[in-house]
């Protein structure tokens, strides 16, 4: 048998017999000529015949000669062909495949998840976050973390009980977790670095173009820093790796969604939390940063310094998770920040508590964390760590409205299928 082609490789096979596959993109039919559009993971390859009835998203194998031809896609489409259908005639999918963009409801689009991911736009953002994915294990690898992989049934919640979802586990109360902060943190006592990328849980009651109840969470821990900015410096050079894995593994989905990629400074700029509500005009006993203030905020980086990217430190001790290390020179502050990307709050991180006298003063109730609490007992170093969202991460880059267009099959308030 001949070998199989991927169609962005057939303008490379001028004048050849060859075989390709995939599924009927588009269908045209002329008074004496039928074009086939065939898909593949690779790209588009234009098929001659005299007629054909194959329904579209038919999967077909082909074979044929290759021609040079300016008209179609790539240059070159097959001609002389035996068309082989590979799966039974397929059903019209609710919306066309074959038109430049997605021209349904995001509703419409999320309830048939399955046929409206393979529109080529709709998969160029799950492209780029893979790219992106490979660029942050290559950059913390490079930096000596471990990867690591932690349970997502666990005992206690991890930050509080009001957004956990909560499961019977062989009769007993567990819950999914929240993040795999507890765990990283005691995995810093046996790798000193450690990554994970991996599913977190979130009952979150805000039905908004941001939140999801379930999400891809890059997380990372490393001992022996000084401070949270120590925590900083690792995370600058993951995301430079994952804007520079995605220049060089996505470029056909950046070309095609016609993506400007951010450029990384190599010192990102900061401002403290007190600073950055006086900059907004906020009260100065706001505890936390409204979407409103994070978009001013970035538009304000930009201006003063040309960044898309800005550090937001310091936050107040009463919204940071009871793990998070206060700041010696202000009190009621804390050795924390949030970085923001274009207008948006993407990744959260920090310095811990690391003694365990520290943790028994700050939890009214130790008792419920006794298996976290352990490892402090023999020794943890000076820590920290930060948390990013990655579907977050896409939209950004993409320019998506909507979290849920760069999540594949998202969980919300509403939504557990497909």
């Amino acid at each position: 048998m001949i070998s199989r082609v991927l169609a962005a490789d057939v303008p490379a096979h001028i004048g050849a017999r060859i075989r390709v596959a995939g599924w009927v993109h588009r269908r045209r039919e002329l008074k004496s000529v039928t074009f086939l559009v065939i898909r593949d993971r690779s790209g588009l390859v234009q098929i001659v015949l005299p007629e054909s009835d194959v329904p579209e998203e038919t999967v077909v194998e082909v074979e044929g000669v290759v021609i040079a031809s300016v008209q179609a896609p790539g240059g070159a489409e097959i001609t002389e062909p035996v068309v082989t259908p590979l799966s039974e005639p397929a059903q019209a999918p609710p919306f066309d495949l074959y038109r430049p963009n997605l021209n349904a409801t995001l509703p419409t689009i999320l309830d048939n998840a399955p046929v409206a991911l393979r529109h080529p736009k709709a998969r160029a953002a799950f492209t780029i976050t893979a790219a992106s994915v490979a660029g942050y294990r290559a950059a913390l690898d490079e930096m000596s973390f471990t990867e690591i992989h932690t349970p997502k049934i666990v005992e206690t919640a991890t930050e509080s009980g009001a957004t956990v979802f909560g499961i019977d586990y062989f009769g007993r109360r567990a819950y999914l977790a929240q993040s795999p902060q507890f765990f990283k943190q005691s995995l810093v006592g046996v790798f000193e670095r450690v990554y994970e990328v991996g599913p977190v849980f979130r009952a979150e009651p805000h039905d908004t173009t941001r939140h999801l109840a379930q999400y891809t969470s890059l997380d990372a821990e490393l001992g022996f820093i000084t401070d949270h900015h120590d925590v900083m410096a690792v995370l600058r050079k993951a995301i430079a790796g994952m804007v520079g894995s995605v220049k060089t593994r996505a470029v056909k989905a950046l070309n095609l969604l016609e993506i400007r990629l951010p450029e990384v400074p190599e010192i990102i700029p900061e401002v403290h939390f007190t600073d950055a509500l006086e900059l907004v005009g906020a009260p100065a006993d706001e505890p936390d940063l409204a979407p409103a203030h994070e978009r001013a905020l970035s538009e304000w980086a930009m201006s003063e310094h040309g960044s898309e990217f800005l550090f937001v430190t310091g936050y107040p001790m009463r919204k940071r998770p009871f793990y998070t290390h206060p700041d010696p020179a202000r009190p009621g502050h804390s050795n924390s920040f949030d970085l923001l990307f274009r207008g948006v709050e993407l990744v959260t991180g920090g310095q811990r508590l690391h003694r365990y006298s520290d943790y028994l003063a700050v939890l009214q109730d130790p008792e419920p964390y006794r298996g976290y609490l352990d490892a402090f007992k023999h020794g943890m170093p000076p820590h920290g760590g930060f948390a990013l969202g990655l579907e977050r991460w896409t939209a950004r880059l993409v320019d998506a409205p909507n979290i849920r267009q760069t999540t594949l099959f998202p969980r919300d308030l509403t939504r557990l299928s497909p």
